[in-house]
């Protein structure tokens, strides 16, 4: 038996389906790890891969993020058309599994691995149901190693991706990793993540952690930095930015060869980071703050979320300032997307704020929602203006022109997203 695993593409004319650097689905290879042997797996990943494949595959699996699921239901009624069995995951279909199922066969909802297995059984049995869910989280000394022999020979960036936690004991309002995976914070074996990176460096010293809060349990961490000292890594992942208050546990972490991570810096206004459930940001802080991680040796790529109640037109050119002054290395400046499972989305619906369904504007780049503080116009130009202003060769300067040792990361991303940015405008 044979299974194609299908990863949509972005549109072209969307930031992220311009940007040249990619990387492939981790999601897929720890399904393709608890495939049983006696199936043929295979992946198709319309980023890098334009052209609708052929396929003698028996089953078409598909997962999809939100902006991505129009193009999941085109992909899927095509391969139906041709007469195979499309399953459908990810989080948009974990949200809404009703819409999901008028377009695919079956639906998985919420983590794959444990009940994968299982679907493949009644599948092979002319059993399949509509709808799998697992009844309880799966363990994570169950996890095995990605099966990475399915991104051989794509073209994306680097396919050193692994996961060490799942879940975020916090609750961001705007999150939708906390309505998958919950709040409930799960570690792998110290042990079999640092197996996982002796295999890994074997290929390409460059390691993306993609947990979503890498540092959240420290003793946890702490091994883990411990055990990869001296292994001639360099690696990213996420963290929050009171990381930089513990100045031993920073420091352990760029010790460990973390060059940069990812931080939610979300807002510059500390009655927004209330709002949003952002309780470990301090906003008078931030300057300090991003001074530590700076002296660890790690960059940061920061992310600020446009259009919360108490933004208004001045807060574009307040980001710029900011992000210049602090030197951050690089940043990205979502739009307030009120994803389906979220607490944002519950709460403007219940206020009649919602504007939008049309999930492939679910992107980040498009307003989708009435703004308390200023015209879904003024949000959108003001997002558009931001983006170009902080990726303008002048802004790049001030903010990189000081020798670190994470410009080997962050000069290639600059240019990349200002390359992007440039083509979105051609393409739009």
């Amino acid at each position: 038996m044979k299974v194609l695993f299908v990863s949509p593409g972005w549109p072209k004319g969307r930031l992220w389906g311009e940007l040249g650097f990619k990387f492939p689905s981790l999601s897929l290879a720890a399904l393709a790890a608890v495939t049983p042997p006696e199936w043929s797996v295979t992946l198709w990943d319309e980023n890098i891969e334009p052209g609708f494949p052929v396929s003698d595959a028996d089953l078409v699996a598909i997962t999809a993020m939100t902006p991505q699921a129009p193009r999941a239901y085109q992909i899927a009624a095509r391969f139906r058309a041709q007469g195979k069995t499309v399953v459908m995951g990810g989080f948009h279909a974990s949200n809404l599994p009703e819409e999901a199922q008028l377009h695919v066969d079956a639906v998985v909802v919420g983590e794959g691995e444990i009940i994968w297995p299982r679907l493949l059984g009644d599948f092979v049995r002319g059993e399949l149901e509509r709808l799998y869910r697992s009844a309880d989280l799966i363990e994570m000394t169950a996890i095995p190693s990605a099966r990475r022999e399915i991104f051989s020979g794509k073209k994306y960036l680097f396919t050193n991706t692994l996961q060490t936690t799942r879940g975020c004991p916090f609750d961001c309002e705007f999150c939708s990793v906390t309505a998958f995976y919950g709040r409930r914070y799960r570690k792998r074996p110290v042990d079999d993540v640092l197996a996982e990176l002796e295999i890994l460096r074997q290929k390409n010293s460059f390691i993306f952690f993609v947990d979503d809060n890498l540092v959240a349990d420290r003793n946890y961490a702490l091994q883990l930095f411990s055990g990869m000292a001296g292994m001639g890594l360099k690696w990213l992942s996420h963290a929050p930015i009171d990381f930089a208050d513990d100045r031993e546990f920073i420091r352990s972490a760029g010790e460990a060869g973390c060059i940069a991570l990812f931080v939610g810096f979300e807002s510059l206004n500390q009655e927004s980071l209330a709002a949003m459930g952002k309780v470990t940001n301090t906003a008078r802080l931030y300057k300090d703050n991003a001074n530590v991680f700076r002296d660890s040796g790690i960059g940061i790529l920061g992310s600020f979320v446009l259009g919360t109640d108490n933004d208004t037109p001045e807060i574009f050119p307040q980001l710029l300032r900011f992000c210049e002054d602090a030197r951050l290395e690089a940043a990205i400046f979502p739009i307030l997307t009120p994803y389906p499972g979220t607490v944002v989305r519950r709460r403007l619906e219940a206020e009649g704020r919602i504007l939008s369904n049309s999930w492939e504007d679910y992107d980040m780049e498009h307003v989708t929602f009435q703004p308390k503080g200023m015209t879904p116009a003024q949000l959108q130009e003001g997002y558009d203006w931001l983006n170009s202003s902080f990726y303008s060769f002048g802004s790049m300067y001030r903010r990189l022109w000081k020798m670190h040792r994470s410009l080997q990361v962050f000069l290639p991303m600059n240019i990349g997203f200002r390359s992007a940015i440039k083509r979105k405008k051609v393409n739009a």
